[in-house]
């Protein structure tokens, strides 16, 4: 008598390309011009990655932008070469308004935007300490600032963001720093305000939110789970040097991982990270190592319950 094979569980990789937290000096690898944001993208798919998280920069001196000209310009490539879902942030970065945030998914309308679901201290002023020299002069600055800024994500910015995009069909990836932004994810579930299945990114590791330690990771996923039940679809993002130890420890416990140079810009204790796709292959042979399954751009869509690529407006 055969047994019937089992299929193993699917694992979203999400890739976050570039991001608003490190600067050019500090890798040469960070992409920034349209062209590089865009080959990043597409590699990091071809890697695995079933979602790219995107934001775009100024090109000429690599500072984070909102400008939707820009993302114009990757874009439609990256939706062209590839089958991804396509993730457009509204955290922009955390020293921009929250319009100036959310134009870039208004006027596109994806398959899913980021929503930070908290204002929190963001503490950028610590990798001061490990580079030193920098090509640009907005870099230095943008970094030391903050020591004294609030990033800032009230109820009302939340609700705006949630309003603006939902009558488009685009879902969200919430971004958790804390446990009280389950809370108050929960509290938009209550109104109705958010539907499930959610799909909850964890972020650890960003001084400001949560630390990296294991004990805060089962902790957040406790929470969620008293929280949400069966309605929600969890990841995890290490900051740093925890990308890789909380991408296991979120595999091992039934979630989904996020990836890229926006979180983290290394592969290895001193070694750069080359690409994207360098870290999305990385986490891949930590899933299949599990005897898990790497989910597809069109499983990662069925498990999120997302309105498809070709509702989209680019």
């Amino acid at each position: 008598m055969t047994t019937p094979k089992k299929s193993a569980r699917k694992v979203i990789i999400t890739c976050a390309v570039t991001g608003s937290i490190h600067t050019p000096s500090m890798s040469p690898h960070l992409p920034v011009t349209p062209d590089q944001i865009a080959a990043e993208a597409i590699a990091a798919v071809e890697a695995g990655a079933a979602i790219v998280h995107l934001h775009a920069r100024d090109p000429d001196t690599g500072r984070p932008t909102q400008d939707p000209e820009l993302f114009q310009r990757f874009l439609p490539r990256i939706k062209q070469a590839t089958k991804a879902v396509v993730n457009i942030t509204t955290g922009g970065s955390a020293a921009m308004t929250v319009e100036d945030r959310l134009r870039p998914a208004a006027q596109f309308q994806p398959e899913v935007a980021s929503l930070n679901m908290g204002s929190m201290n963001f503490g950028l002023f610590p990798m001061l300490n490990r580079f030193s020299v920098f090509q640009h002069d907005w870099e230095r600055t943008y970094l030391e600032n903050s020591r004294d800024l609030v990033f800032k994500n009230t109820f009302k910015d939340i609700e705006h963001i949630l309003k603006t995009c939902s009558g488009n069909g685009t879902r969200f990836e919430f971004e958790c720093y804390d446990i009280s932004h389950l809370y108050t994810l929960a509290h938009f579930l209550d109104r109705k305000l958010v539907t499930p299945p959610l799909f909850v990114q964890s972020v650890f590791g960003i001084l400001g939110g949560i630390g990296p330690h294991p004990e805060d990771v089962m902790h957040m996923k406790r929470t969620a789970d008293r929280l949400f039940g069966d309605q929600y679809v969890w990841s995890v993002l290490g900051a740093g040097r925890n990308q890789m130890p909380i991408a296991t420890q979120s595999l091992a416990l039934g979630g989904n991982v996020r990836v890229g140079l926006e979180d983290n810009l290394w592969a290895g204790p001193g070694r750069l990270a080359t690409s994207n796709a360098e870290q999305v292959a990385m986490v891949r042979k930590l899933i299949e190592g599990l005897a898990l399954e790497v989910a597809t751009p069109d499983e990662a869509r069925a498990m999120l319950s997302l309105k498809g690529g070709d509702a989209v407006t680019f």
